[in-house]
């Protein structure tokens, strides 16, 4: 297989599978191949856009990740690339659907897709948390991020205060 632009020799996507989990991320959620190996397993099921996959992902993970645009499209046109996928453009948005080859591939990772599975099976029993605290976060990262792009900008003091009730936050559910 020839190298293809943005990808390495390897024809990974760069940083194409890297997960943030929790705050500083790093690591990564699935081996390298693995997320390919789920998305080819899901269009293999029922033909969909990227956003469709990005939102079956994060249900099977109960909500506690949801990949990005950023991960999850250069894995789609990597898979294309290897024509394990067909696109078919559909008002502006791409709908992917599984080749021969993709059915192939698919075949032939078999143990890297239940290795991937499973995984997920175990973090998402692991992590699911009540959905009142998991809405919780939500509006407080929304919140967050609407006051932090406002107009206009915070102040210092008011940098301050918001960083102050975080941590005073933090500190609380530290103590339950």
């Amino acid at each position: 297989m020839r190298p293809m632009r943005g990808h390495g020799t390897d024809g990974r996507a760069d940083g194409g599978e890297r997960m943030r989990r929790g705050r500083g991320g790093g690591g990564r959620m699935f081996e390298h191949g693995a997320l390919r190996w789920l998305l080819l397993s899901l269009i293999a099921q029922k033909p969909s856009h990227g956003y469709e996959l990005i939102k079956t992902i994060e249900e099977r993970m109960g909500g506690t990740y949801v990949p990005s645009p950023g991960v999850i499209y250069p894995s789609l046109t990597l898979l294309e690339d290897m024509g394990a996928l067909d696109v078919v453009v559909e008002g502006g948005k791409k709908r992917y659907a599984i080749t021969d080859e993709g059915q192939r591939l698919l075949a032939e990772n078999a143990d890297a897709l239940a290795h991937v599975e499973m995984k997920m099976k175990a973090l998402r029993g692991r992590a699911d948390r009540p959905a009142r605290i998991a809405q919780a976060i939500e509006a407080f990262r929304s919140a967050t991020h609407q006051r932090l792009t406002q107009e206009p900008p915070l102040s210092a003091e008011q940098v301050d205060a918001i960083a102050d009730l975080i941590e005073a936050a933090a500190e609380e559910v530290r103590r339950i």
